[in-house]
């Protein structure tokens, strides 16, 4: 028998599985309003700031009477076009991008309710036509990818099984997986647990990322990145906008630096933020300055 100790805070307990459907319902349902705005001309900060503004709508109707429940985005929304790996969401003081047709779009999102999260990701191409060449290869890789890796998540097998599996259906493509990109097992209040599944590791990395068995109970978030040209990464002129509080402590001499580290833990927590959905975004953008 195991004790309720350890039971606690996994999807063992019905209520904590109530509380990643309810985030998982919440964070498909604002995807598919993203995915249907994303048209020709749309504003991709519009659009990003559409998908946050409706994730803490949609969160803030969940256990209203517990007051001290947290709940709301577990990842800000970022659409990435084209060649844009991930993770791009721009500031109102940024400049901005817009959607042509034709144009290849990755979004993803994530809510929590009471630290449980669920993230979503789906890749689209704007505009009605019909898709066809090496954009086609790379979706349909990624789509079977990911259909692969998610029934492969199960007890009984170990990361390196998605890592290897991931690789062989995309180079049936003639595509190939970006180098180096994790999936991380969520917790509570933790968005990238210990475990981790890394896709197309080099050489270096696959020395030092170890294997991990899956196990009962336990959560991930599976993320599959496809590249129809070499699958390395290249750094770029995107500023970073996303950020995410850690445990280390820091010694803050700016006044603007601790007023923001602040505001962060009781906005935000331990969950990624973005610096947009502050309050004030300029004087957040200098107090982060202070905090990296």
């Amino acid at each position: 028998m195991v004790a309720d100790r350890e039971e606690a805070g996994n999807i063992s307990d019905d209520l904590v599985v109530t509380k990643y459907k309810m985030a998982a319902e919440i964070t498909n349902k604002i995807l598919k309003e993203v995915v249907d705005a994303c048209k020709t001309g749309a504003s991709v900060r519009d659009l990003c700031i559409l998908g946050d503004e409706r994730l803490l709508e949609e969160t803030g109707k969940a256990f209203k009477k517990d007051k001290k429940l947290t709940k709301g985005i577990a990842f800000p929304t970022c659409l990435s076009v084209n060649h844009a790996i991930c993770h791009f969401s721009p500031l109102v003081s940024e400049t901005d991008q817009i959607l042509a047709e034709g144009d290849m779009v990755k979004i993803d999102m994530g809510a929590h309710i009471d630290g449980f999260i669920a993230v979503v990701a789906h890749t689209i191409v704007v505009g009605d036509q019909v898709v066809t060449g090496r954009q086609a290869d790379a979706l349909m890789a990624a789509h079977l990818c990911s259909e692969a890796a998610l029934r492969l998540v199960k007890p009984g097998n170990e990361t390196y099984e998605i890592t290897e599996t991931v690789t062989k259906i995309a180079e049936s493509f003639d595509c190939k997986p970006v180098e180096g990109m994790l999936s991380h097992q969520l917790e509570q209040n933790r968005i990238d647990g210990e475990k981790t599944i890394i896709q197309a590791p080099s050489e270096a990395q696959r020395k030092e990322h170890e294997k991990f068995d899956f196990s009962v109970h336990e959560v991930y978030a599976v993320d599959v990145l496809i590249s129809s040209g070499e699958g390395l990464g290249r750094e770029k002129d995107a500023k970073i906008t996303i950020y995410k509080k850690t445990d280390e402590s820091y010694m803050l001499k700016m006044k603007t630096s601790r007023e923001f580290y602040s505001k962060v833990g009781k906005q935000f927590g331990t969950m990624p933020f973005n610096i947009r959905n502050m309050e004030d975004e300029k004087k957040s953008k200098n107090g982060s300055r202070g905090v990296r």
